[in-house]
């Protein structure tokens, strides 16, 4: 697993910076699939966003505001049995996938991580898919990974969550309301090359890795295709 952060610019990167915490399930005997992982990873960063509690004068609002001011970093962790248990005890939200569990909490500063989160592994587990993810639908959000970064699954975890908040923030309220409504219908999969080089021009959200971890700084690894958006951009 992995902590990224996008290169987009920020009113102030001197700013303090603050870091969203994600736990991902894996037990040993029952691993969640990957894309699965995914796309939870993704849902659980709009849940928060759009959840009462980080807006206006919500009790989560002043750190989501203060972390947002800065850079759109992220830590996907996993943890399983009575770490797991630990985690849901703290202020969050679980969402559920298929097969994936994902734990999004209210960010917090880069050195004041809870104890309960802080004990658990950033690394060590890969994960997989049983069989390959079908097409999407021509009118799901799709989060196009690149497919020239070799990701881990907590790396890609991360990205694919920084693809939806991009996609998040530049939406109408009318279109968000749609999004929410709906359940946050999406979809993550790696672009074809010849794909991936018309949407990494199209002016939809694209994600620019900073370079922290796994990858080189400034690689593009996640272009947000939401219908909202493509219907400006195409």
């Amino acid at each position: 697993m992995s902590s990224d952060e996008t290169t987009t610019p920020t009113p102030s990167d001197d700013a303090p910076q603050f870091v969203l915490p994600l736990v991902v399930r894996i037990e040993r005997t029952e691993p969640p699939a990957r894309t699965d992982a995914l796309e939870t990873a993704a849902r659980a960063v709009l849940t928060l966003l759009s959840d009462d509690r980080s807006l206006g004068e919500g009790e989560w609002a002043q750190a989501v505001r203060d972390w947002q001011d800065a850079r759109i970093r992220k830590v996907v962790r996993r943890a399983r049995g009575a770490e797991w248990r630990r985690a849901e005890a703290l202020p969050g939200i679980t969402v559920t996938g298929k097969s994936a569990e994902v734990r999004v909490f209210p960010p917090v500063p880069l050195d004041g991580w809870p104890k309960e989160l802080a004990r658990l592994q950033v690394s060590g587990t890969d994960l997989d898919d049983p069989e390959p993810p079908a097409d999407p639908d021509a009118a799901t959000p799709v989060l196009w990974l690149s497919p020239d970064l070799d990701m881990s699954a907590g790396k890609a975890m991360a990205q694919a969550g920084h693809g939806a908040q991009l996609a998040w923030w530049e939406l109408s309220g009318e279109d968000r309301t749609a999004w929410i409504e709906a359940g946050f219908p999406l979809a993550v999969r790696t672009a074809a090359p010849d794909r991936w080089e018309r949407l990494v021009t199209s002016g939809l959200p694209l994600v620019r890795d900073a370079g922290f971890t796994e990858i080189a700084p400034g690689s593009c690894t996640v272009v947000a295709d939401h219908p909202a958006l493509r219907l400006d951009r195409r």
